[in-house]
């Protein structure tokens, strides 16, 4: 039996749900139950009669995952699986800055670590970032958006209202040039350019269409174009090439793996299946308070 038939067999035994980050191993995409954009996984979990959750992604998502199903024992494969953005924004920092701005609300991308979205007062995705700064304050709330400065400078673009922005980015994405943009539309001109908005405002000014990785997925199956250069992290172009056979994807550049995203194998998948080594807890107190944050994100989910 090889190793990839070993952990759908051990699964079952287990009454476990494989959760894998579009930007994960082709390998491990392979064998996930749902393959996704981190909210949406968590989402999918939730409905989930599992007893377990094996999260292939990084740490904040598996958290998020504890959040939206408190009775379910959630593991991650790797615990040094990080966010180096996610890392970028502290509690402490966070509350310093409220008090410098003691009448301002807290938006905090869903990116973040449970205690961050605990002390926020609304969640947002990369997807829905723009529709919660339009419809979830009142006209003149002071917004603080932590940690992503370019999502944050993107949404106030988009929306003509000024964010609080905190000095936080996506080491991946920010090495994303303008130039590499330019050099594969020359290469390709024929191509789409599909851009995450978590890329500088240069990258993004020379998208077709800015989207999260599902808003990628699901506009290149509507999409009449046969190829296209891809502007986020390039794990995601296995399932990009898996769902959509007759089209071609090019990364928009050649240095912009997440070796975070990278730690988890499918050997260590089946050491967490057989182990449950790794489990993520979140405090009842952060679930309650992150969970609010969360639930009013999802009013403006598309």
């Amino acid at each position: 039996m090889d190793l990839a038939e070993t952990i759908k067999k051990l699964k079952k035994e287990k009454n476990a749900v494989i959760l894998a980050h579009n930007y994960q191993r082709p390998e491990v995409q392979d064998i996930a139950d749902y393959v996704g954009d981190s909210l949406g996984l968590s989402i999918e979990a939730s409905k989930t009669d599992a007893d377990v959750i094996i999260f292939c992604g990084v740490y904040f998502m598996a958290e998020t995952a504890k959040i939206l199903s408190p009775g379910k024992k959630v593991v991650i494969p790797d615990k040094d699986a990080g966010c180096p953005m996610a890392d970028m924004i502290t509690v402490q920092e966070l509350r310093e800055l409220k008090k410098r701005y003691p009448g301002a609300k807290i938006l905090c991308y869903v990116n973040t670590f449970a205690d961050i979205k605990a002390e926020s007062d609304v969640c947002c995705s990369s997807s829905n970032a723009v529709m919660v700064v339009e419809k979830a304050f009142r006209e003149n709330d002071e917004i603080i958006f932590v940690p992503d400065k370019y999502l944050a400078d993107y949404a106030q673009k988009k929306t003509g209202k000024n964010l609080i922005l905190w000095n936080g980015y996506c080491p991946s994405h920010v090495k994303i040039l303008e130039e590499d943009i330019r050099k594969m539309k020359k290469a390709h001109p024929g191509a789409e350019v599909l851009v995450h908005p978590e890329c500088t405002a240069p990258v993004i000014s020379l998208a077709d269409e800015i989207l999260s990785t599902d808003g990628m997925v699901k506009y290149v199956k509507r999409s009449p174009a046969k190829e296209f250069i891809v502007a986020t992290e390039p794990g995601i172009i296995h399932r990009l090439k898996k769902e959509n056979p007759s089209k071609e994807f090019w990364p928009a550049s050649g240095i912009t793996e997440c070796l975070n995203m990278k730690l988890i194998t499918l050997d260590k998948v089946l050491r967490a299946l057989e182990t449950l080594q790794y489990e993520v807890d979140v405090p009842q107190k952060v679930i309650t308070k992150a969970k609010k944050s969360i639930d009013k994100m999802l009013k403006y989910q598309d």
